[in-house]
């Protein structure tokens, strides 16, 4: 695999079944492992959910070998009522950084965030937030990411 052989760009409605293939491996190789049952689920909420967010609200950068997807980073934007964290409401979500084994280790995550990052400061988002594995922490440290520290207790309610 050569990396002069991949195109580096922006997802469109035209990608929607390789975008819930690369979101379904991501799950899978996050989890370990994906139920039957919520594997059917996702297999049917996915597109539906890309062909009524993508481009609007999320935003997927994708690397293809092809005509098929090899690495994708999504982007969910989220506007949010104004605060001195986010100046005008605009704030990102990192999702689903991942790049199939057989093209990792080859600069393409990196490639992928630098035009996620691009993209956010040219649509005005105050801040990009992201959990990290520990194998992307490295490529999010190089591109300016700071480990948080807050005051605030993160909590969840699972519903």
């Amino acid at each position: 695999m050569n990396n002069a052989n991949l195109i580096f760009i922006r997802a469109g409605q035209n990608d929607i079944a390789e975008l819930v293939r690369m979101r379904i491996y991501y799950i899978v190789q996050d989890y370990g492992h994906l139920a039957d049952i919520d594997m059917a689920k996702m297999e049917k909420s996915l597109p539906e959910y890309f062909a009524r967010n993508l481009e609007k609200n999320i935003f997927a950068f994708v690397a293809k070998d092809g005509g098929k997807i090899v690495a994708t980073a999504f982007l969910l934007v989220v506007e949010k009522p104004a605060s001195p964290a986010f100046i005008n409401g605009k704030t990102g979500i990192v999702l689903n950084v991942c790049t199939m084994e057989e093209y990792r280790a080859k600069g393409i995550a990196t490639r992928l965030m630098q035009m996620l990052v691009d993209f956010a400061r040219q649509n005005e988002l105050n801040r990009i937030d992201l959990s990290a594995t520990k194998m992307g922490y490295s490529v999010y440290k190089k591109l300016g990411f700071e480990d948080l520290q807050s005051e605030y207790q993160e909590m969840r309610l699972k519903l």
